[in-house]
């Protein structure tokens, strides 16, 4: 009975090594080769344009004049109008009153995107004048 049992020992042994052994790979294949078979993409640039923001320009109206009188911007870009005198005062185009702001008070605003170059003047009062010069 003793020569039965160490040889089924001896057998045991063996096979729990092999299991062992089997399971250890399996174990380092696992982890080596990754847990999914997610798809890393690389980091590439597609070709994508980056868009320039647009700019804002600020034309004060102030003492009964534009200040600054005339502006060079891009096309695309805005021109605010901040009224900062004591009175009310308007924004028109001067060629064909293309645009035209309403009445602004004191303290508000206008706000026009540059679309074409332009000379302009409060229809309030004829004598302020300016120019929007769009590259």
């Amino acid at each position: 009975m003793l020569k039965w049992f160490r040889k089924t020992i001896k057998g045991m042994a063996s096979t729990w090594t092999k299991c062992r052994s089997g399971c250890v790979f399996l174990c380092l294949f696992f982890f080596l080769s990754g847990c999914g078979n997610a798809e890393q993409k690389p980091a590439v640039q597609t070709g994508a344009v980056k868009q320039v923001p647009y700019q804002v320009y600020t034309v004060e109206i102030k003492e009964m004049k534009f200040v600054p009188d005339s502006i060079t911007v891009n096309k695309g870009d805005e021109v605010v109008f901040v009224n900062r005198d004591m009175v009310a005062h308007c924004v028109t185009e001067a060629k064909d009153s293309a645009w035209s702001s309403s009445s602004i008070a004191s303290g508000g605003s206008y706000l026009l995107v540059a679309k074409q170059s332009a000379d302009y003047y409060c229809a309030i009062h004829k004598v302020m004048k300016g120019k929007i010069i769009v590259k």
